[in-house]
């Protein structure tokens, strides 16, 4: 299947992917939002294998583990970078994110991968320049991870949504992106990687 990027508003914690990736800190122990939830929905055991499993995660990285209560079959828990103004390589970090997660979720087989929107609450980070670097750092793994279906952003509100949404169709639209399938003589899949999804 041709991999696709979907945007959505909704409850990350509830999703039914393989993979759910968690906007973690470098402790990797339960924080607030989307930290919070995940920990929360998942149960004590996901802060367990945490701890016997890992010290801590760099900001950029990312560790995988079960999913324990959830839905998802495993969590990809990355940190994202908090917002200094752009001055401490905020976009360079973001980018290592996603690409570090889909990375991870491709290492434990995943189809169908969730992504908050990284760093955009208490770190601070503007919406539409998050979505910017997101969505050009994932477009840009979906190349090398073909192996990956669907890479879904489930966004807490309508405004990150839009936000996402726009940065998506720029990005495409910067990155003039197809896989090589698409290029084939009598190929009549669509080209675009891309389904905007429903409510």
């Amino acid at each position: 299947m041709h991999p696709r990027i979907e945007v959505t508003k909704g409850d990350i914690t509830e999703e039914e992917v393989d993979v759910v990736v968690n906007a973690a800190n470098e402790r990797l122990k339960a924080g607030g939002g989307v930290d919070g939830a995940i920990h929360r929905a998942a149960g004590p055991t996901l802060q367990e294998e945490l701890d016997r499993r890992y010290s801590g995660c760099a900001t950029g990285e990312a560790v995988v583990t079960a999913g324990h209560g959830l839905p998802a079959r495993h969590v990809v828990h990355t940190v994202g970078p908090v917002w200094k103004d752009g001055t401490a390589k905020e976009d360079e970090l973001l980018t290592a994110c996603h690409r570090n997660a889909l990375r991870c979720a491709a290492e434990v087989g995943a189809g169908t991968v969730a992504l908050p929107a990284i760093s955009t609450g208490a770190f601070g980070y503007p919406v539409e320049r998050a979505a910017r670097v997101a969505t050009r750092a994932v477009v840009s793994a979906l190349k090398e991870l073909p192996e990956i279906e669907c890479v879904r952003f489930v966004c807490f509100d309508d405004g990150t949504k839009q936000a996402f949404r726009s940065a998506l169709e720029v990005t495409l639209k910067e990155m003039s992106w197809e896989s090589e399938e698409d290029e084939r003589p009598g190929d009549s899949r669509p080209s675009s990687p891309v389904w905007m999804g429903s409510e």
